[in-house]
């Protein structure tokens, strides 16, 4: 099949999420199944820098509204995915944060950045396209490309058959109704069947309303999202797609996650061969200034340091003093709001050689982390799949989680007393309290201490699979229930 894939980011030239990477390994994952996939993106300065001969095979004129011109280029990943580069330098030639400004709050033009994107999007998946390759299958991805399916609704015949896929749907896209013209929308879009939500515009609810198919990146989230307590919102129009709306797992990256051979660890393990994880526990400690030592547990932390990732129950008093009386130590990288960095530093300051935080993102960290710690913490609110669990995983290191979204699907629990691991893998927690957290801790802590059961805990997880494989797979069978062969 001919699928484009619509999307704002794509690892390694732009990413702050899991959309980054589902958006570089999925298209890769399809391609081997023998599809062929073009990935559509804003042309942000990295991806201009690479691809630098990336000739213009389109001029994207007169598209309606506001929008400006641009130019339209093509290129090829070492992999072999076809890119479509929109080359607007007005709206995409920023540094950093593809959707912030350097004061931290969203770019006040996202409007026209994300509504280009989707109207490029809506016009190479239909019959006016510049291209002679058609699409049969356009795949949007989260808000940023989620208005396509509206424009195609609206302005356009015979388009190619449209699956959403929502990351995250606490990011709706949303503005204020004046952008309704400048996006080149008709007047009759504004209603409670088209754009609008609440008064307001909303790419993601367009998203939702007008595409064949809406997926979500867990089935446990595809759930949750249809309930008024986590739908956003939405919950309604969620459940009137129910018979159209799927849970896919994502996948994870098995060239790049792989204990046996990782290069940015400095011993290598698997499943048959363990022994080298205790020389990166060693290793981390030493790089982060905790005391070398094997007998005290380790647990570690990499995520953004948000509300949504729970990880303020973790800085509450009561479970430092939990931690400290195990005793275990604590390993945290990430950063986000101000106040819980400035927590965890405090921590860190109180229990030197105990507690070590490291503000900010370093690849190489986060692999040792995954590599060096017995445990990884990750008691997120909701996630909707959740990629550190299955790093986690893969790496021998039992995760704590919490039982919500894609980490319900993946992370199955060792409960208090257990003598054997069975098809247990880490540890689930319930509600979103501290002392559901200790107590998850402590079972962590008890298991630990009996060597057989946690190398059978550690097994169990090692020997999962998590590749795009069959997720790419589940994505082919959605795309021949939606494909329209163009005209």
């Amino acid at each position: 099949m001919r699928i484009l894939f619509a999307a704002s980011e794509m690892a390694p030239w732009v990413k702050t999420g899991g959309l980054g990477d589902v958006a570089a390994a999925l298209p890769i994952a399809l391609t081997r199944l023998g599809n062929e996939v073009k990935v559509l993106l804003p042309a942000y300065p990295g991806l201009l820098k690479d691809f630098s001969d990336a000739p213009v095979v389109a001029e994207l004129a007169g598209l309606g509204g506001t929008l400006p011109d641009a130019l339209l280029r093509e290129a090829r990943t070492p992999e072999g995915v076809g890119l479509l580069l929109i080359d607007s330098p007005a709206l995409y030639t920023r540094g950093g944060n593809p959707y912030l400004g350097p004061d931290g709050r969203d770019w006040p033009d996202n409007v026209s950045r994300f509504g280009l994107l989707s109207r490029a999007a809506a016009l190479l998946a239909s019959e006016s396209s510049p291209l002679s390759w058609k699409p049969e299958v356009l795949h949007c991805h989260d808000w940023q490309s989620a208005l396509a399916p509206a424009y195609l609704h609206y302005l356009h015949t015979q388009p190619a058959g449209v699956l959403l896929t929502v990351h995250n749907l606490a990011f709706q896209g949303k503005f204020a109704r004046d952008t309704l013209e400048g996006l080149g929308l008709p007047a009759r879009a504004w209603s409670m069947d088209g754009v609008e939500f609440y008064n307001e515009l909303s790419f993601l609810k367009a998203g939702v309303q007008f595409a064949d198919w809406v997926s979500t990146v867990s089935p446990t989230y595809a759930r949750e999202i249809q309930t008024d307590a986590e739908g956003m919102g939405m919950a309604g129009l969620l459940r009137g797609r129910s018979a159209t709306l799927s849970g896919i797992l994502n996948g994870i990256d098995e060239t790049v996650w792989n204990p046996a051979l990782d290069p940015l660890l400095p011993a290598p393990y698997s499943q048959a061969k363990p022994e080298g994880k205790a020389a990166n526990k060693r290793a981390l400690q030493k790089k982060l200034g905790l005391e070398v030592r094997d007998d005290v547990m380790l647990f570690g932390v990499v995520s953004r340091l948000t509300y949504q990732k729970g990880l303020d129950l973790l800085a509450q008093t009561e479970a430092e003093a939990a931690l400290i009386a195990l005793p275990a130590q604590l390993a945290v990288l990430g950063s986000g709001e101000a106040a819980l960095e400035e927590k965890f530093s405090a921590l860190a300051k109180r229990h030197p050689g105990q507690v070590a935080v490291t503000l900010g993102f370093d690849e190489g960290l986060a692999h040792l982390i995954e590599a060096g710690a017995d445990c990884f913490v990750m008691p997120s609110r909701f996630e909707p799949c959740g990629l550190n669990q299955m790093y986690s995983l893969a790496y021998g290191t039992p995760p704590i989680v919490r039982a919500t979204g894609g980490l319900a699907d993946t992370v199955i629990d060792l409960p208090a007393g257990a003598r054997s691991a069975g098809t247990a893998n880490g540890f689930v927690l319930g509600p979103a309290v501290p002392p559901a957290l200790i107590e998850a801790m402590r079972r962590a802590h008890a298991a630990w201490r009996s060597p057989a059961l946690w190398r059978q805990l550690q097994a169990n997880g090692m020997g999962s699979r998590f590749d795009w494989r069959a997720p790419a797979g589940q994505y082919a069978a959605l795309y021949r229930r939606i494909r329209r062969p163009a005209a």
